[in-house]
């Protein structure tokens, strides 16, 4: 049984290839502190104050995102396959983010994904999907096929026949052609009345940080290292940063 440093199981442990906004940014100082925890830090942040919701209502609304951490996903969450390791994922990552150029993606905004909150690119981005793209297709000799038990919890859902095919294949229902990149903020809110309400309360707190581009410089390895721990930021990999060209 292969085990780390500190003798967890690396059969128990998950990983995710995500996008994290830059230590220290405005975005990750909001966002961490709606989702009460740091991914970075592993710190516990108290939650802002919201009008017309009650504390415990926030807490409870934001345990699911909280356990992942503020992210965009890439790839999503996968256990090693057999015969791979944790460095030669490492590895990986480091030479698909060194074969990718960093970009702008347009700026963010909140919406309703279905029955919970996000933050979403308010125009399309090419250069974002084409990351993704890489990331779930040349990571994928690193992922361990997922369980019957897993697949049926993915179906349970309801999935479209495309997204049942994604599934087979990359393990996941909404990658590639049903990729939508976003950066979730809560779990499923039962109603559409608490779910504007929430959207109203967090509008103000998020304002200065959605009306500028982000540069998107590098990409993330989380890591889960037991199913009773939150994910974590592991490693950053930089993408390549592209000169730009001489006009004068």
């Amino acid at each position: 049984m292969r085990c780390d440093a500190n003798g967890v199981s690396m059969a128990d442990a998950r990983y995710a290839v995500y996008f994290a906004p830059g230590p220290g940014s405005g975005l990750e100082r909001v966002c961490a502190s709606i989702l009460g925890r740091c991914a970075r830090t592993g710190k516990e942040l108290a939650q802002p104050v919201l009008p017309g919701v009650e504390p415990q209502r926030l807490a409870e609304l934001t345990a699911s995102p909280r356990r992942y951490g503020l992210h965009g996903t890439l790839k999503p969450p996968f256990f090693l396959a057999e015969g791979t390791t944790e460095a030669g994922l490492l590895d990986a990552v480091a030479v698909l983010a060194a074969d990718r150029p960093a970009f702008e993606l347009p700026p963010l905004r909140l919406e309703s994904l279905g029955s919970f909150l996000a933050l979403t690119p308010s125009a399309p981005c090419p250069e974002l999907d084409a990351l993704a793209r890489a990331c779930v297709t040349e990571l994928d000799p690193f992922r361990r096929p997922p369980s019957a038990e897993e697949l049926a919890r993915r179906r349970s859902v309801g999935l479209t026949a495309a997204q049942d095919r994604l599934l087979e294949r990359w393990g996941y229902p909404y990658v590639l052609d049903e990729f939508r990149f976003h950066l979730t903020l809560t779990g499923k809110i039962p109603t559409s009345q608490e779910r504007e309400r929430l959207r109203a309360a967090l509008a103000p707190l998020l304002s200065p940080v959605l009306h500028t581009p982000i540069q998107i410089r590098d990409i993330c390895v989380f890591r889960q290292r037991c199913p009773k721990e939150p994910f974590a930021v592991m490693q950053r990999f930089d993408l390549a940063l592209i000169p730009k060209p001489d006009i004068s």
